[in-house]
């Protein structure tokens, strides 16, 4: 493995581990869960380094954009995600 890649691999985790800690941090609904999506793009970028790339695109579909999705829809719906 070349210096670069495990480099970008280093990168890819601890921007998964600070978008994870951040998402369990926020206060604000809304934010969480767009920390949330962030640590599933992270999961799929590294799905990817590790040369998986059908289980990149699932994490890609379900962890950064459907999850989400849900969870918006939901936060809009109960009126949640804004601090009163």
């Amino acid at each position: 493995m070349s210096s670069l890649m495990i480099i970008l691999n280093i990168l890819v985790v601890l921007g998964l581990v600070v978008s994870a800690v951040l998402a369990v941090r926020f206060e604000n609904l809304l934010s969480a869960v767009i920390a949330l999506c962030i640590t599933g793009c992270f999961a799929a970028a590294e799905f990817l380094l590790l040369h998986a790339p059908d289980v990149a695109i699932s994490e890609a579909a379900v962890g950064a954009a459907l999850s989400p999705l849900i969870f918006i829809a939901a936060l809009k719906k109960i009126g949640g995600g804004d601090d009163k």
